[in-house]
């Protein structure tokens, strides 16, 4: 039957990279805006224009390599602070003295902060400290003197970008638990589908050849010993259980990545379908069945999941009340929710034993029962008085069962 994957990615970087290219293009327009407004205050203009081309060219060639931090090389952080600081370091050649003295810009203006911001988000607050050191050393330079202004604007972008980068490495190990967490869930729940399908056959199985093997004796009791080693050793795999580990993308920039793989089934592409022909062919001589005169619909999943829990059910019945009990299934439609109860007039079941038998790693009725009831929304009791039978009443709101329907569609 063919697979389909179903991956959900989780990150916080990607609009922070669109974030940044926008920023890119934005200050650039804004830092030829400043000199377009100042032309004639330039002292060499030549050199202004000839930085803006080359500013202009830069910013626009490598939108693709802040599109991510695949892109975003070691080697293109350092060209593009490189780029940053040698605009700083020919504003003095491009612009007079009196305007630099009296705070003017520097030819890349706020443009530089994109190339710090990239270096946070890349590398984290370690990386953006380096490159807003480098961006710092190159204004004093560029002022000749630590002015008020100069060490304002410098302290502001050293702040930012170390605050941006401790964030985005916060973010970065908060997806990798996150998707951790969603990942152990969702093997925690395909191990509990998995043990409730073998505890419906493989382990009933092993249990009866290990019960005839012991009455006939011989070699078949040795076959029966063997088959309850295997029935422990099978129960405590299911009940245990090993979690793959988590996997994380190669690309920081695309999150963490969760995959869930499910297999469709065809039948599940049909409209409800009506519980009580599936619950029908439990009838029998010892077993009653009980049903509404009109259709009792429920989405084919979910169906087959109650009348799996009700032959569990009966599967308890048929082994711990003995050859001789009967059993009744009552089926009700009510208005919020379907209820299937099956009681039989068997002994009962000893207080404490459903936990013990727990405790031992038999979870038939943990799994089979509750853990399908609670898989479509619902809940499962069990009543049980010694010497006046057992009762199991299922419930299946229907509005819960709809929204998974739907949940499921739009997966």
């Amino acid at each position: 039957m063919p697979e389909r994957e179903r991956v959900m990615r989780m990150s916080v970087e990607l609009p922070l990279w669109r974030a940044l290219a926008g920023y890119r293009v934005l200050t650039m327009l804004y830092a030829i805006g400043l000199c377009a407004t100042a032309y004639e205050h330039f002292v060499r203009p030549w050199v202004a224009v000839a930085y803006y081309a080359v500013l202009v060219v830069w910013t626009l060639a490598t939108l693709p390599k802040v599109a991510g931090a695949a892109s975003c090389t070691r080697r293109f952080l350092a060209a593009d602070l490189t780029v940053a600081v040698v605009g700083i370091l020919l504003t003095p050649v491009a612009d007079s003295h009196e305007r630099i003295a009296g705070g003017g810009p520097t030819l890349p203006s706020i443009w530089t902060a994109g190339a710090v911001l990239a270096f946070a988000i890349k590398g984290g607050w370690r990386w953006a400290a380096a490159a807003s050191t480098a961006v710092a050393a190159a204004n004093l330079v560029e002022r000749g003197h630590p002015a008020r202004d100069t060490v304002h604007n410098v302290i502001l972008v050293w702040v930012a970008s170390i605050a941006i980068g401790y964030v985005v490495e916060v973010a970065r190990a908060s997806e990798r638990t996150l998707a951790r967490a969603l990942e152990i869930e969702a093997a925690t729940r395909e191990r509990e589908r998995l043990a409730r399908d073998i505890h419906d056959g493989v382990l009933q199985v092993l249990a009866m050849v290990k019960r005839r093997g012991t009455a006939l004796g011989g070699e078949a009791a040795e076959l029966g010993r063997l088959a309850g080693e295997q029935e422990v050793a099978l129960r405590t795999l299911v009940s245990g259980g090993l979690v793959p580990v988590s996997r994380v993308s190669e690309d920081l920039a695309a999150g963490a990545v969760v995959r869930a793989v499910e297999e469709p089934d065809p039948r599940d592409a049909d409209g409800p379908v009506d519980l009580r022909p599936l619950l029908a062919g439990f009838a029998c001589g010892r077993v009653a069945l009980a049903e509404p005169g009109a259709p009792v619909p429920l989405p084919p999943a979910a169906a087959r999941e109650v009348a799996a829990a009700v032959g569990a059910a009966l599967d308890n019945v048929r082994r711990h009340a003995g050859p001789g009990a009967r059993a009744w299934i009552l089926v009700e439609d009510e208005p919020g929710e379907i209820v299937v109860t099956v009681r039989d007039d068997g002994p009962g079941i000893p207080e404490g034993r459903l936990a013990q038998a727990e405790g031992e790693g038999r979870l038939g009725v943990a799994l089979s029962i509750r853990g399908r009831l609670r898989d479509l929304g619902g809940s499962a009791e069990i009543v049980s008085v010694p010497g006046q039978g057992t009762e199991v009443e299922l419930k299946v709101p229907k509005g819960a069962v709809r929204a998974r329907g739907k949940k499921a569609e739009q997966r």
